[in-house]
């Protein structure tokens, strides 16, 4: 909204105001050209250029509400995000802000629901090593006890081809 460089301050509507450096407060800014040249038509998102909009009989500007027709993975996120109660109530055609609204909503509660899980999951592995430990297993003497393992599968080879 507002950059500072120097002794010029912009801001974000095209207005640039220049004071003297050092005397922020002392001094009233004052207004200098827009950087954007006058005859430039600027443009809004979304929207044609201001001045070239259709016209309707009275000189109103008349808009259809885009709308957008639901697959039935919308359908299903429709109706898991509670917006609908059955898969009949569902209209043939729905405002795209709809459908962003429940799919974000189901973002959210799938969200949730890989929290809640991973919650879970982490208890599951503190009760599993728990558990181990009661049984005196550990990492170290698994690691160990295949590691005893190789060694004697190696002397046996070793041996084997020796003969």
């Amino acid at each position: 909204m507002l950059a500072a460089v120097g002794g010029l301050l912009r801001l974000r509507l095209g207005r640039s105001f220049r004071w003297a450096p050092g005397a922020r407060g002392e001094a009233a800014p004052r207004r200098i050209a827009p950087l954007r040249p006058r005859g430039v038509t600027r443009y809004c998102s979304g929207r044609a250029p201001s001045g070239s909009e259709p016209q309707g009989p009275a000189g109103k500007v008349h808009r259809v509400p885009a709308e957008h027709k639901p697959s039935q993975f919308d359908k299903k996120i429709l109706l898991w995000t509670g917006r609908f109660k059955a898969m009949e109530d569902i209209p043939p055609r729905i405002p795209p802000e709809m459908i962003d609204a429940a799919r974000n909503k189901a973002r959210v509660k799938a969200c949730y629901i890989m929290i809640g899980l991973t919650i879970i999951a982490c208890f599951a592995v503190i009760a599993s090593a728990k558990r181990a430990a009661e049984r005196h297993e550990s990492l170290t003497s698994w690691n160990l006890a295949k590691k005893a393992k190789w060694r004697e599968e190696a002397a046996l080879a070793a041996q084997a081809k020796a003969k």
